[in-house]
């Protein structure tokens, strides 16, 4: 097993990262999620020679990824911050993307740029409601495949 091959960059998605309050801009990074990790995990380790465990640690959740390596279990943890959805799954899930790079999965985002598109309207408010990032020609782009979708055609 090459666990260097866990770092490999895998096909990613953008999300809105936040609106401006200055001008109608989104400010938007790349992420993967907790799937990609277990699918970069099957692909690499085989699917049974890894393991993920959960923890309550003074009210945060931690995720751990254990390893099979030379017949022993390795393990790497990382906490996980709430999500506005689901804030207990989007914890779980986070903090398994976070142990997951702990292991190099999904390290290659940090060193991709943001990138900034246009959006229907500034942000006036903490409410982020009926605000969406826009294409080159006005399109509202309502979803994360069609955000995606737009800023990979801009890189090429």
């Amino acid at each position: 097993m090459d666990l260097k091959r866990l770092k490999k960059e895998i096909p990613h998605k953008w999300r809105v990262q936040s609106f401006s309050r200055n001008k109608a801009m989104a400010q938007c990074v790349a992420y993967i999620d907790s799937r990609d990790v277990m699918n970069m995990l099957d692909k690499v380790c085989g699917m049974e020679s890894w393991q993920s465990d959960y923890k309550e640690i003074k009210g945060n959740i931690y995720a751990g990824i254990g390893i099979k390596i030379n017949g022993e279990w390795v393990w790497k943890w990382d906490c996980g911050a709430e999500s506005h959805i689901e804030k207990e799954k989007g914890e779980a899930s986070d903090s398994f993307k976070r142990a997951g790079v702990k292991w190099g999965i999904g390290r290659f985002l940090y060193e991709l740029k943001m990138h900034y598109v246009k959006a229907n309207k500034i942000q006036t408010d903490n409410s982020s409601h009926g605000i969406y990032p826009m294409d080159d020609i006005g399109n509202n782009l309502y979803s994360s495949v069609q955000l995606t979708d737009y800023i990979n055609s801009l890189k090429n």
